[in-house]
């Protein structure tokens, strides 16, 4: 079905009490637009400070409620309520209206995700898709689910070359903050002996279980829930971190137990503006770098243990 759109424009700092009062006007929820405290927020939840400049150029002095009503309903008498509501409470309002189409969101994002052939050996290949290997590439069959990890973008793409080059027969791969699986099950398909996965988000590890499934790698592959290598025991060839500059960063404090000898660490998710800090990290924690990759201004880094 379609739905029937009321955005209702207030002064941010009344944005809590109008949300209340607007929560009580429907059974599921609202959408609420507000990006009074974007920089604060972005840094707090996602520990991310470079924010896209049509984000930052947002209104900051407003803030916008949107409700969305079966388009068959007549929400008349939810216009009179929110009315009342806000003149009562001495809340500056403006309603509009409009329409929103209904998508199937599991099925839209697909027309975007497709067949993406990665470095000499590898094919990361949508589910949905069929194949033709005409260059016998290693076919790794996917399904991301509400996980990261398509290999379409440029931090998982990079993880990915790196990886090829060092995935080899009998060596085995950690890699923190697993997602899709697709680094993991990447590895076991490009040689490597066992790969374990390790992701905070529980709905991830199954969705990397299942991904392992489909690619007959389940009993090579193992995935875990936990925050970042807690969980871990054991010693590595290859530890993969693609993830955000400031948990690499992190990471590096005590990665260095999860690596046997002459193991490398590839890094990748770091963006060219954070880059410097994180090579001076790794000096800082006794890493050498090896090789550096950059694709669309993000950095991935394979580096080693100093001897």
């Amino acid at each position: 079905m379609d739905w029937s759109e009321i955005v209702i424009k207030i002064p941010t700092e009344q944005c809590e009490k109008a949300s209340a009062i607007a929560n009580m006007t429907v059974p599921y929820g609202i959408y609420i637009e507000d990006y009074s405290d974007l920089e604060e927020g972005a840094w707090e939840i996602a520990h991310i400070d470079l924010i896209d400049e049509e984000l930052l150029a947002k209104d900051r002095s407003s803030a916008y409620i949107h409700i969305y009503v079966d388009e068959s309903e007549d929400f008349t008498d939810v216009i009179e309520y929110l009315k009342e509501r806000f003149t009562a409470e001495d809340i500056g309002f403006e309603i509009s209206f409009g329409k929103v189409a209904d998508i199937d969101w599991n099925e839209y994002w697909k027309k975007f995700f497709h067949t993406t052939e990665i470095g000499k050996r590898l094919a990361v290949v949508p589910r949905w898709e069929s194949y033709d290997n005409l260059e016998n590439r290693s076919v790794l069959k996917i399904d991301p689910g509400v996980a990261f990890g398509t290999g379409t973008h440029a931090t998982t793409s990079l993880c990915l070359q790196l990886l090829e080059e060092y995935a080899k027969e009998g060596t085995t791969t950690l890699d923190i903050g697993c997602g899709s699986g697709i680094l993991g099950i990447a590895a076991v398909l490009l040689g490597c002996q066992t790969a374990i996965g390790v992701d905070i988000d529980e709905a991830s590890v199954k969705v990397a279980k299942d991904n392992a499934a489909m690619n007959d790698v389940s009993d090579k592959t193992s995935f875990i829930h936990g925050d970042l290598a807690e969980k871990v025991t054991g010693k590595y060839n290859i530890v993969c971190a693609n993830i955000v500059a400031d948990v690499i960063i992190r990471l590096l404090k005590n990665v260095g137990e999860y690596m046997a000898k002459g193991a490398v660490l590839i890094a990748s998710g770091i963006i060219d503006t954070r880059a410097e800090e994180v090579k001076a990290a790794f000096e800082n924690n006794g890493f050498i770098i090896e090789k550096e990759r950059t694709q669309d201004n993000w950095y991935a880094f394979v580096v080693r243990i100093k001897e």
